[in-house]
């Protein structure tokens, strides 16, 4: 399932509405604890989307046998496609900054995430498995990293998505 999204901010909240609508057909409950980190990784990947690129994208939600049923195992994922064909590039995000650890979060809460060219534009895409733990059963990496605290993989890199 799909929603085009306009280059406006206000396609933001449109788009949180309109997946949260959506999880009753994927079987998602809207008060699984996987609900709200679905909704903030919409957020997060159409912010960026809207914001660094200033081109209509499209939100994609799939979990696959959707129709049939879900699995309580499966893999959902969330993807958003825009026009602009520039790869999500590294920056520094100051402690005071107030923007520029979007992506630094979706790493931080999916299980997964990636981007790839489609046709003349991108995908970026994360993906969660139901089966996992709740994070705070998970020896991850928690959101702190995404504002400063503690080590990452990206040594105080956040990354912009344009």
């Amino acid at each position: 399932m799909q929603l085009e999204i306009r280059p406006d901010p206000a396609e933001v909240g449109r788009a949180r509405r309109w997946a949260r609508s959506r999880f009753a057909g994927l079987g998602i409950a809207a008060d699984e604890p996987l609900a709200e980190t679905l909704i903030l990784l919409v957020s997060e990947l159409v912010t960026n989307a809207v914001v660094h690129t200033g081109c209509p994208a499209v939100l994609r939600l799939s979990l696959p046998g959707a129709q049939s049923g879900a699995d309580p195992s499966a893999t959902v994922r969330v993807e958003v496609a825009d026009t602009s064909s520039r790869a999500p590039v590294p920056r520094c995000a100051r402690s005071d900054a107030t923007g520029g650890r979007g992506l630094a979060l979706v790493d931080c809460l999916a299980d997964r995430w990636g981007w790839s060219p489609e046709g003349a534009g991108k995908s970026i895409w994360c993906e969660l498995d139901r089966c996992s733990p709740p994070q705070e059963e998970t020896p991850r990496r928690g959101a702190e990293l995404a504002y400063g605290g503690g080590l990452s993989a990206y040594e105080g890199l956040a990354f912009e998505a344009v």
